[in-house]
This record gives C-alpha cells, structure tokens and sequence, in this order.
C-alpha cells in the first residue's frame, strides 16, 4: 500500500462514518416513533488487492446497515382501548389506504407487517395506527358472533340489537335433604312434596309433581321447596323478565329408583284465587332430575333439557334450554340444606350502545356496551417470520416481505398482545450518543490520515526542488 492507496483509504472510512452517523441521526430522531426499531451499522474490511500472509495490509472499510427488528422496546400504558403492543416475536399486518371512492376506502393489494400498534377506528370505523396503515383481521358480528369479513378491521358503533334469551346455563348441588319448613328428621319423607295435595297432579305420572300449582296451592309448594335460580331474562324486544324458580323433591330412594327433584318457575306473580278465568300461579318446567345414592345425576341422561313455551307475566319467551353440561347438577349432604350455585348465566340481553374497546392477549377485540354484555368484534392477524432482520424496512414504520425474511407465518406463536399498550422505539438515547461521539473521533482520524498523507506527498515533491 503507498500514500496514494492510503488517501483512499481514508476516504472509504470517512463515507463509512458518514454512513454511521445517518444511521445514528435517524435512531435519535425517531427515538419517540411508535414502534420504531433502530439501525445498526456493522463496518468490514474491504481487501483492495492480492495478498500474501508476509505482506498483509489494512484495506478500506465498508458499512452496512443492521437491524434490530427482533430487539423488544418497552411498553407505554394509553387511555385508548384499541391500541396494542407485541410482547415476543411477531407482526402486526396492515394495509395502507388507495382512495375513497363514493364515500367507501379502498386499499392498496399486498400486504405490509408494523410493530406500530397505535391503531384508533377513523371515521368510518377502521382500525388505523399513527402511520396512515390499516390493521388486517377477522371482522365479526357481535349480535351472531359469526365472521362478517375479513380484511381490513373495522369496529362498529351501530346500536346493538336485543337478543331474546334461549338458553340458561346452570349448574349446582342440591342438597340430600332439603331445608324446607315442613322437613322432620324424625319423619321419613318430610322432605318430599306432597305431590297428591295438588289439582295439576297427573294421574299415573308419579314421581313428577304438580304441572302447575294455583295461587290457593301455592303456601304448600313454598312449605316443602327450596329457592332455585333467580335471574334476568330478555324477551324478543329486549324487556327484561324476572324469573324466579323453586327446587322441590318429590321422590326419594326408599320408595322409588332414586332422589327425584322437579324445578319450579313462577309464572304469574300478580295470580290470586280471585283471578278470572283462574291461571297457574307456578309451572313445573316437566323433567325429573333423578340421583342415585352417590349424588349423582342419573336422569335426564342429556346435558342439558328444554323448559317448552316459558311465559312469565305475560311475556311469552318461547322454550329455553336449561344447560347444566356433564357433572353439573348434583346431590350431596350439605349443614344448611339449601342449594349451592355454582353457575348461573344467561345468553340474552337488552338493546345497547358500544361504551368501550378492548384487546385481549389472543388478539380478540371485545366491545362492552351500555346492556353490559362484552361481545367480540374482531380478531387480529399477526405473523411470524423465520428471519425478521431480513425485512425491507418501508416508510410509516412498515416493513415488506423479501426473500432474505422468508414467507409469514400467521399464528402468534408464544406472542401475547398486550391491550390498551403501545410499544416504544427501542432507541436508547445515551446509547446513540456514545456511538455518536465514537463516530465523530473516527471521522476525525480518518481527516487526519489525509492531512499526513498530504504532508508525506509535500515531502516527496519537494526532494526535487
């Protein structure tokens, strides 16, 4: 290597430190963007001719860029319930915005991956980040919980129709003997309904109680019963319904097959025996719930049973499926003989106005509204790649798919979403200021070498003078 190669050296080492301290300026500069990921410079050795090991010199340097796609910023807590952050590995996929056309957006083909997870609904409901990119997903009808589209997410805010109740899922212990007021422990089957007290008692339908009990019946029904479920239901309309339900046993082991219970629904609050024409004031919702000596649910050997033609107060709510699943229902001695609740819930609700999003670890958007139900609206896409590095970093925080990355992988993969988050540039200012610093004593250096070089080319041409 002479004076000359040296020059040229240093200026491969000058446009090298350059290039670092772009890639420095741009790393403090987005130090506060959403998502951001900095850039690295890695520098190599650049050998300008053939070698041998006894003449090996330094060569020029070159620079490239690194970067630190994988490397997780920190999070910041927001007011913004649709806003997400990625904690692991992973992408959010979007789609950035062509035109609007006749007032509807229409969207660029391709897709592009971001970490910028500050997205809020636009005008028209779609999900956008800070960026001007649209989140891609899975849009869902919260009234049928069924996939209405897929693409771009959009969050509705269009009032929540009622949905009528069909169906109560119920599970609990009742107890081996009932807390009744008439129950005796020194009289076997006190504890039973005395079913032949009763005018709705059908012939020969032994061991079901009454199908109906009448306001005069009613003080033996409650003498000999236990409270059941007491719950709110919803008709067509979305007008609440008060049930209220009685657990009665009216068979035991020791005269039949097994403890047989029947539930009760009260059916017309207001009923009197001065009512005209004369309407049952309770109605047995018509199944046996038979246990054997275990405790266990023997009959019916479904999971669930219908309660036909429900009408309470008027309201007419159709048959509803009382589901109490496999195990759900049984008998075991219990200190106060009433019944233990385990679950008690019911699958309608009033109309309602969407108050507040949220964003669950699965990636599922979840809107409460002012009936409170908490129904989902939405599941987000996020992917993978084998190589995250190998990404072709694009405006707005997005980054396209190339050949070095691999193809996406959907699938969250140990990835949790965190909601109501956004992720920071995982910049690290006093970082980028030692780096710079460093950068600015091997631009000097590099200055240097040409002053000497200049000053041995001097040296050499004055020999001649």
């Amino acid at each position: 290597m002479d004076v000359f190669t040296a020059l040229q050296t240093a200026v491969s080492g000058l446009k090298a430190q350059s290039f670092s301290l772009d890639n420095i300026s741009g790393n403090i500069a987005n130090s506060q963007t959403t998502g951001y990921k900095r850039i690295d410079t890695s520098f190599v050795d650049l050998i300008a001719e053939q070698q041998t090991p006894s003449r090996q010199v330094a060569g020029s340097v070159g620079a490239y860029s690194r970067l630190t796609t994988t490397i997780q910023g920190s999070f910041d807590a927001t007011d913004i319930g649709t806003n997400m952050a990625l904690n692991g590995d992973g992408f959010f996929v979007v789609q950035t915005k062509s035109s609007d056309a006749a007032g509807q957006p229409t969207f660029q083909t391709g897709d592009k991956y971001t970490r910028r997870g500050d997205f809020a609904p636009d005008k028209d409901g779609y999900l956008v980040n800070g960026g001007g990119s649209y989140l891609k997903g899975t849009t869902i009808n919260p009234a049928t919980g069924q996939v209405s589209s897929e693409g771009p997410v959009r969050v509705s805010t269009s009032l929540l129709a009622a949905k009528p109740t069909t169906s109560i899922t119920y599970s609990a212990n009742l107890p081996k003997t009932p807390a009744t007021t008439n129950v005796s422990a020194d009289l076997p089957g006190s504890e039973l309904l005395p079913t032949a007290g009763f005018a709705n008692n059908p012939p020969g339908a032994n061991p079901i109680g009454p199908a109906a009990v009448m306001p005069n019946e009613e003080s033996l029904l409650l003498d000999n019963s236990i409270l059941g479920p007491s719950l709110t239901l919803y008709s067509a309309s979305g007008g609440p319904v008060s049930l209220a339900t009685r657990w009665a046993k009216v068979d035991n082991a020791t005269t039949g097959a097994g403890d047989v219970w029947n539930l009760f629904y009260l059916a017309n609050s207001t009923a009197t025996s001065m009512t005209t024409p004369p309407v049952p004031k309770w109605i047995n919702a018509g199944t046996d719930f038979t246990f054997n000596a275990s405790g266990q649910l023997t009959s019916p050997a479904a999971t669930s049973t219908p309660i036909p033609d429900v009408t309470i107060d008027g309201a007419n709510l159709g048959p509803i499926s009382l589901n109490y699943g496999a195990g759900g229902l049984t008998q075991y001695n219990t200190a106060d003989g009433r019944v233990t609740t385990n679950t008690q819930q019911q699958d309608g609700y009033a109309s309602g106005s969407l108050l507040s999003t949220q964003v669950g670890d699965d990636g599922t958007i979840s809107g409460t509204y002012s009936n409170g139900s908490t129904l989902a609206l939405a599941r987000i896409n996020v992917v993978q790649f084998a190589n995250s590095d190998g990404l072709k970093s694009d405006s707005y925080g997005n980054y396209e798919q190339t050949l070095g990355s691999g193809p996406a992988l959907l699938g969250l993969k140990g990835t949790t979403i965190i909601g109501g988050n956004v992720e920071r540039s995982n910049t690290d200012i006093a970082g980028e200021f030692s780096k710079m610093i460093v950068t600015q004593q091997a631009y000097s250096a590099n200055t240097k070498v040409m002053s000497t070089a200049q000053d041995m080319m001097s040296a050499l041409i004055n020999i001649i003078r």
